[in-house]
């Protein structure tokens, strides 16, 4: 098959509407768009949200909320997910990544307490809550935080 026999799958598209082409097509004379006004003109038409020179909604509503410049992106992970690894693995973001349990990292992962860990791990990451390096050191392994 080459590029200039590709066409289109059967029945997906629609030939364009044909404009004043006479009384019996039903799209004569006005082409289908009224007599006279702004929409019947060339170009005519207004934007979207514009309703004819009245205070459109968009600005009559009040504003809401705010984009904090100063938010950090940090991916939350508990301990229970943790679980997945073998025993004496170091774990790090790299390896988060590579195991699924993480898709994307921004500004850092926190390992957070929820559920329990049986597994001694050494883990490797930026921020690890009080409660879970408690969890990771009684389960045997060891918090290094970077």
């Amino acid at each position: 098959m080459k590029l200039h026999e590709l066409k289109p799958a059967e029945g997906s598209t629609h030939a364009p509407k044909r404009l004043g082409r006479g009384v019996g097509s039903g799209h004569g004379k006005t082409s289908g768009k009224g007599h006279k006004g702004q929409n019947a003109r060339a170009g005519g038409g207004v934007r979207p949200g514009f309703e004819g020179g009245q205070n459109p909604l968009f600005r009559r509503m009040p504003k809401r909320g705010f984009n904090n410049i100063s938010r950090k992106n940090i991916v939350a992970l508990n301990v229970r997910d943790l679980e997945r690894f073998e025993n004496d693995t170091v774990v790090t973001i790299e390896s988060l990544l590579a195991s699924g349990l993480i898709k994307a990292v921004k500004d850092g992962v926190k390992i957070l307490a929820t559920g329990e860990l049986t597994k001694a791990l050494t883990i490797r990451i930026d921020k690890v809550s009080p409660a879970a390096v408690k969890k990771i050191i009684a389960a045997g392994g060891k918090v290094e935080v970077e």
